[in-house]
């Protein structure tokens, strides 16, 4: 597993964390596989989405802030409930291929870290896994030879 930091700057924030897991997934070497990324906080989250125009990461920032505005009454008494919820809605945990090396992503998508009770040091977890296991990876597959069960 590999942990990257991000340090927000606001209380919402969308950071395009994309370049660094794309690092991180060329270190391993993985060629083919699998990324999974997983926050592990109860007021953050992570999404795919537009990073060609950060006016997206506005925008979905603006909604969410609508659906669940701050301070609106609720009974979690530490101030920060709408970030709790926001975590729900967006979620904590993505998953990726990985092709040639590459984040198999579409060609306007990035990925991005979703603050919701910032400034913080934030924590995402990055497991890289690739579809052939690392051991057998020069070695041909062996076959089954066994011969099916005969009779009824």
């Amino acid at each position: 597993m590999v942990s990257i930091e991000v340090a927000t700057r606001s209380r919402v924030e969308m950071v395009n964390i994309t370049p660094r897991i794309q690092d991180a997934v060329t270190s391993t070497g993985v060629s083919t596989g699998v990324c999974f990324i997983h926050v592990p906080h109860t007021t953050a989250g992570v999404t795919v989405n537009e990073a060609f125009d950060p006016d997206v990461a506005a925008d979905v920032s603006s909604a969410l802030s609508r659906l669940v505005p701050y301070q609106a009454g609720y009974a979690h008494s530490e101030g920060n409930a709408d970030a709790h919820i926001k975590s729900v809605l967006v979620g904590t945990s993505q998953t990726i291929p990985v092709e040639d090396g590459r984040l198999a992503l579409g060609r306007w998508q990035g990925v991005f870290f979703c603050e919701f009770d910032g400034p913080r040091r934030r924590q995402v977890y990055l497991t890289i896994v690739s579809d052939i296991p690392q051991p057998m990876a020069d070695r041909p597959l062996k076959t089954d030879n066994r011969k099916p069960p005969t009779g009824g």
